[in-house]
Parts: structure tokens; C-alpha cells; sequence
């Protein structure tokens, strides 16, 4: 990275660390905070269980095996039914149910940002660090609408909660880890305020070195990245809450899944959100917000590797891609006896820009992209509005049910297309559709058991995002490009399942089955520029589900387990839908006294033998069958007091040599062959890491 985006990078950590000190200063050792830290569990979490109907909800700063994650994708793919395509050691695009991209609506404090790579380089969970957030809300499915338009396949929230002080003072938390391949993170969080206010600071720092695969090979994976966040509130009462964020972080990584690698990842943040609560006796509660997210991605083959000569890149070629992302939201919750609704709007502008850097092919002088005008290729607009109620129809029985009307355009600005130049036959057109999406459920509570069932049918109507209309280099058949030919995909989805949960015991299963019709494919052929994709609407059924279970044996030990199958078929064609996760277990067992805790991880995935070669999504295509593996790890925890946990993890305990179904093959600039080779995970990976909280 470069000088300026080093020196930003210390100064946010630099303020971050010092805020807290400055705080304690002031205020004094009789002014303490309002809210004490937390007792710092000693466990190291191995399985997530589902919190409620369709629902997980979990805390991202607890400590978790395989080694914490360094980013959203990596997080999610612990919480069963979620999988990550894989490129590397970082910045996987994360998977659930077998469904990609914008099928999973992913939200940061309510705000959505989108990554600007035509290939998704830099996904949108590739830009949260998930430690330095408060609670992670999934919900599972077309189940909700009140986060935006399009998640058929479900609704991933990472949330900061504001901070509430009772008097002056201050909190800190932070962790530091260490670990195999150069493994080293730090985060702090602190905050001062009092009453009527506070000011948070987060920010934190990970990189990682090149990974060794089981077979003790080398694989191109280093990386590091660092964010900085700030937020200012106004709390003049109990249920009142202004707050001021902004936010900014960069990084590079490496891939050895691409043939070019993300020198720069650049975010810039703004948010402004009005929390009012406890307003009458029907109107509870209105919320505001509006947010601005800029994300500046550089790509390039010579930043974090040599260029290879015998590659159609053979020369050093770079691209700059930028996406600005503004949207806002208003909602207001009604209470009544036996009803509760929440209705609104929201809407957001997103536009998409690019510039290239050039060769001259006599001098071979290289010209970076930096020096060159920006050109403008695409700007999307969603207004949306929304109502989402929930009837208490008796004591133990429900019904929540949800409906929402999007109007999505988006504008072609592109002149001409593909590297020969030709004219864009849809330049300067503008595309729009009117979208209805909607939900039904009902949950019932057995009288003589603590055991919730539950059945939904949901609908949900996605406009193609950016990258299914402007990176495919065809569309459909008899279309003029992807733009002008791919249509909205329709989802219509039955979700059900059964929840039990008592003092010793908590099982529970979620299934769906889904018609998916124009879902959206991409079709890969070669050619000799590289690859060329094919974009096309067919139809589609999808089923799988998820099982757990939590059972405490004693005391000490507890023993969980958890299942994932997704299952698709490409009905128009009457084959296999491609980049289906195969099926996963997770066993889990552990024993925890007084201030220690002890665990083992045993991850089993079956082989994927239902593929479709060459055909997938804008990252991602099946380009063969895949064997099963087993993954064993073990790992432990101290409590050294109430505010300072010690933990430690060994990842892949027998040094299994493997690698996940979902997968980009190795490219040949890092010497990986012409045919497909999946790239390897890591092997034996050692990792230790410290928690505080003061």
C-alpha cells in the first residue's frame, strides 16, 4: 500500500488506542461507567445454533474455530447452510443455500455496500471486518422485507448498537491474535460519554502471509487490510438517539485463483440515523436513516506478483473501478393489542465508474490507470416501500406476514463493448421494472413443551444487479447483450421447520423448497481473449435445509452438531444447478470449568457429484466433481479474570490436504496448470488470541 493509506492507517489505530486513556483521564476514578463490561465467557464457539424460526443471531466478537475470521465471508460461512467461494486466503464471496450475489441482501448498520469488481474481487463482504460490530442478525429465506428488495436466498445484518451510559465514562474491548502464515490482528473498540452522548472509535488491523496447502505447497493468498471507524451520538433521553458515523479502511490481497490482485480497497463511509421510541400508545417508534458508502478498487498483475509472459495479461495492466452507493430509509413501528406492524420507504442511487491503464504496444511504455478519465458505465436507482405485521392470534400462535413494491431502473452508459471496442447497440438506454415481493408465516408454540413450528410462503422479484447485466460478454439468445436481454428473477419459496429449546437441550430444523423462475446463469466457453460468459434466464427448483442440536451432557461437557444440504436442478436444461455447497457437518464437543474450557471441531463434507461444467455465476463456475474430506481441530480457552480471556486453536490437526467444492481454479500465472485445479485449503494452522474488556 502506499504512504498516504499507511499513515491513515496508524493515525486511526493511533486515535483509536488513545480515545479510552484520554477518557479515564478526564473523567476520573469516581466516575465510572454506567455499564460494567461483561464477564468474558471462556468458550470457543465451534457450531451456531438457530436463535428463533429462521433466524440466527449471534455476537461476531466471540472467539470461534476455524481461525477468527478476516472477514464477512469468512465469518458466515461457521453459521450452518452458508458456504463461501473460494480464491484465496481472504475475500470469498459468501454462499447461502447454494444462492449468490445480490440473492443475499447483506446489511452493515442498515446501509448496503457494493464492491465495484466486474468479476466481484472485492464482494461486499469482503469490506466488513466483523469483529469490530456488535450483533449479527441471519435471517433465513424471502422471510422479511424490511431491508431492501431482492434476498430470495436470505438477510445478513452486521449491526453497532449505540452506546448508553448512565454517567461519564468509558469502555475499551479489543483483541489481539497471532497465528501460522504470519497471522496477526488487532482490534480495539472504545467509548466515552455520559447521559446526554457518546463518542465510539473502532478500528483494527489484520494481515496474513501466503498460506501452506496439507501437502506443505505454497498458495498465494497474502493479504492485509485495515478500517477505521468513528461514531457520535445524542441521547438527550432514554428513547431518544442521533448518531453521526463515518468510517474508512483500505487493503491489498492476493489470489491465487485470478489472474490479477486487489492492490487497493479503498472505503469511505457516512452515516446519519434518528432512533425515537415509546411515542404513544399506537405509534411506538420511528426510525430514520441515510447512508453513503464509496468503494475505490484497484486491480492489477504486477502490484503483488510478476506479470506471467506466456498469459494473454503478459504485460503489467491495471484497472480502476469505483462504485457510490446513497440510499436512506424511514419506518415507523404501530403497536395494537394483538398487532404490531412496521412500515416505510427506503431507496438508494448507486453509480458505477471505471478506467484502465494502457500499453503502447510499440514503445511498451506503461501508463497507470491513475492517469486517466474516469468513464462512467452504469447508475441503478430502488425506491421501495414496505410493511411488514406481526398478529398475536392467540397465546401461542402467530402470524407474520410482509409485503413490499419496488420501482428498479438501471442506465447503460457504456459507448462500446468488450476489449475490441465495438459499438454498445443499448448505450444511454435506460432499463426499469415495477416489482412486487411478499411473505406469509405462521408459528405455533406446543402447549407442553418449549417447541416452536413454522411454515412460510414467500415470494421475492430481484432485478439482475450489476453484475449479471454489465460483466456477462453475451446475453441470452436473439438478445443484443446482457442489459437489453436478462430478465428480473422470480423466487417463490416454502420455508418450515421446528425449534426446541429447554435447559439441557436445543434442537432444531429448517427446509425449504423453491420454484426459482428466469433464475439468472452465467455459461462459460473458451475463447482467446480468456473466457467468455454467456448470461441466460431458465428455470430453476431448489430444496435442502438445515438441522441442529445442543445438548448439555453435565455440567462440564456439552456435545453439538449441525447439518447442511442445498439441492438444485436446472429444469430447462434437466440438469444439475451449478455451485451447490455439497452436504456439511459440523461435530462439535466441549468442556468447560470454572475459568477453562476445552473443545474439538470435526467438520465432514460429502463429495459434489451433480455439477454442471461450465456453467455458474459472474465469480464462480463447476468445472468438475469433488472428493469428501474430514477436518479435525481442537481448541481452549482461559479465563484470566473477568475481563481478559486467553484462547488458542489448532485448524486442521492432521494436516489434511483439501479443498471446498465452491471454488475458483488456480490460475496459471502462479503456475497452476491449464486444466482446473481446485485451489487447496489451508493445513495445520496454529492461533492464539487475546480478549479484553475494561
Amino acid at each position: 500500500m502506499n504512504r498516504k493509506s499507511t499513515y491513515t492507517r496508524g493515525a486511526a489505530m493511533l486515535l483509536a488506542l488513545s480515545l479510552p486513556a484520554f477518557a479515564a483521564d478526564s473523567a476520573g476514578e469516581a466516575l465510572a461507567s454506567a455499564t460494567p463490561p461483561a464477564e468474558i465467557e471462556p468458550i470457543v464457539i465451534t457450531a451456531e445454533q438457530q436463535s428463533s424460526p429462521l433466524t440466527v443471531v449471534t455476537d461476531p466478537k466471540d472467539a470461534r474455530q476455524p481461525v477468527p475470521a478476516s472477514d464477512a465471508a469468512d465469518y458466515l460461512k461457521t453459521i450452518p447452510g452458508f458456504a463461501v467461494i473460494r480464491n484465496g486466503g481472504t475475500n470469498g464471496d459468501p454462499v447461502l443455500r447454494g444462492m449468490f450475489g445480490s440473492r443475499l441482501n447483506i446489511r452493515t448498520n442498515g446501509g448496503l455496500m457494493l464492491g465495484a469488481c466486474p468479476g466481484r474481487m472485492d464482494s461486499p463482504s469482503s469490506y466488513i471486518s466483523p469483529e469490530t460490530y456488535d450483533k449479527l442478525t441471519v435471517i433465513k429465506g424471502p422471510q422479511t422485507v424490511l431491508w431492501g428488495p431482492g434476498a430470495s436466498a436470505g438477510t445478513v445484518l452486521f449491526e453497532r448498537e449505540p452506546e448508553r451510559f448512565g454517567e461519564l465514562g468509558s469502555r475499551l474491548n479489543g483483541s489481539l491474535l497471532a497465528g501460522s502464515s504470519g497471522r496477526f490482528d488487532k482490534v480495539l473498540d472504545g467509548a466515552v460519554g455520559s447521559e446526554q452522548g457518546y463518542l465510539r472509535m473502532v478500528g483494527n488491523h489484520a494481515q496474513s502471509d501466503d498460506y501452506e496447502d496439507g501437502n506443505g505447497d505454497t498458495v498465494p493468498s497474502r493479504w492485509n487490510k485495515w478500517n477505521g471507524d468513528v461514531a457520535l451520538g445524542w441521547t438527550p433521553d432514554a428513547d431518544t438517539l442521533v448518531e453521526l458515523s463515518a468510517g474508512k479502511g483500505d487493503g491489498e490481497a492476493r489470489y491465487a485463483g485470478r489472474s490479477m490482485d486487489g492492490s487497493q480497497f479503498l472505503r469511505e463511509s457516512l452515516g446519519l440515523r434518528f432512533e425515537r421510541n415509546n411515542l404513544g400508545e399506537v405509534l411506538d417508534k420511528v426510525e430514520a436513516q441515510l447512508y453513503y458508502n464509496y468503494a475505490d478498487h484497484v486491480m492489477d498483475n504486477f502490484s503483488l506478483r510478476d506479470p506471467d509472459p506466456s498469459s494473454v495479461m503478459s504485460m503489467p495492466m491495471a484497472s480502476n473501478v469505483d462504485r457510490r452507493t446513497v440510499g436512506g430509509r424511514v419506518s415507523a413501528t404501530l403497536k395494537w393489542t394483538d398487532v404490531e406492524l412496521v412500515a416505510g420507504v427506503d431507496a438508494l442511487r448507486s453509480e458505477h465508474r471505471k478506467r484502465s491503464s494502457r500499453v503502447d504496444m510499440m514503445s511498451r511504455a506503461f501508463t497507470d490507470a491513475d492517469q486517466f478519465p474516469w468513464s462512467k458505465d452504469s447508475i441503478a436507482h430502488n425506491y421501495g416501500a414496505f410493511a411488514e405485521a406481526t398478529w398475536y392470534i392467540a397465546e401461542r400462535n402467530r402470524a407474520i406476514t410482509g409485503a413490499r413494491l419496488d420501482r428498479s431502473s438501471a442506465r447503460d452508459f457504456r459507448q462500446t463493448l468488450g476489449k475490441m471496442g465495438m459499438p454498445n447497440p443499448t448505450a444511454d438506454d435506460t432499463r426499469a421494472e415495477t416489482l412486487p415481493s411478499g411473505f406469509m408465516r405462521y408459528e405455533h408454540d406446543l402447549a407442553d413443551r418449549p417447541t416452536t413450528l413454522y411454515a412460510g410462503m414467500g415470494h421475492t422479484q430481484r432485478f439482475p444487479d450489476y453484475w449479471e447485466l454489465f460483466s456477462p460478454s453475451q446475453g441470452p439468445a436473439g438478445s443484443l447483450n446482457a442489459f437489453e436481454g436478462v430478465e428480473p428473477e422470480k423466487t417463490t419459496q416454502l420455508d418450515f421447520g421446528i425449534q426446541y429449546a429447554d435447559a439441557g437441550l436445543e434442537a432444531w430444523a429448517s427446509g425449504y423448497v423453491g420454484q426459482v423462475r428466469d433464475y439468472i446463469l452465467f455459461t462459460y466457453t473458451p475463447s482467446m481473449m480468456g473466457a467468455a460468459s454467456r448470461a441466460e434466464n431458465i428455470d430453476a427448483r431448489i430444496m435442502g435445509g438445515e438441522l441442529g442440536l445442543a445438548y448439555s451432557i453435565d455440567r462440564n461437557w456439552k456435545a453439538d452438531a449441525t447439518l447442511a444440504y442445498a439441492w438444485g436442478k436446472n429444469s430447462s436444461d434437466d440438469e444439475a444447478l451449478p455451485q451447490m455447497p455439497p452436504l456439511e457437518a459440523r461435530f462439535g464437543l466441549t468442556y468447560e470449568q470454572s475459568d477453562w474450557s476445552a473443545g474439538a471441531l470435526w467438520r465432514v463434507v460429502a463429495a459434489q457429484n451433480r455439477v454442471a461444467e461450465g456453467k455458474g455465476n459472474v465469480v464462480g463456475q463447476d468445472f468438475g466433481n469433488s472428493a469428501g474430506f474430514g477436518v479435525f481441530s481442537l481448541n481452549g480457552a482461559y479465563r484470566v479474570s473477568r475481563s481478559l480471556k486467553l484462547s488458542a486453536g489448532l485448524d486442521n490437526l492432521f494436516d489434511k490436504d483439501y479443498a471446498e467444492h465452491l471454488n475458483r481454479a488456480g490460475d496459471a500465472g502462479f503456475g497452476f496448470p491449464a486444466d482446473p485445479i481446485a485451489i487447496n485449503e489451508p493445513g495445520r494452522t496454529l492461533w492464539t488470541k487475546v480478549d479484553f474488556s475494561f
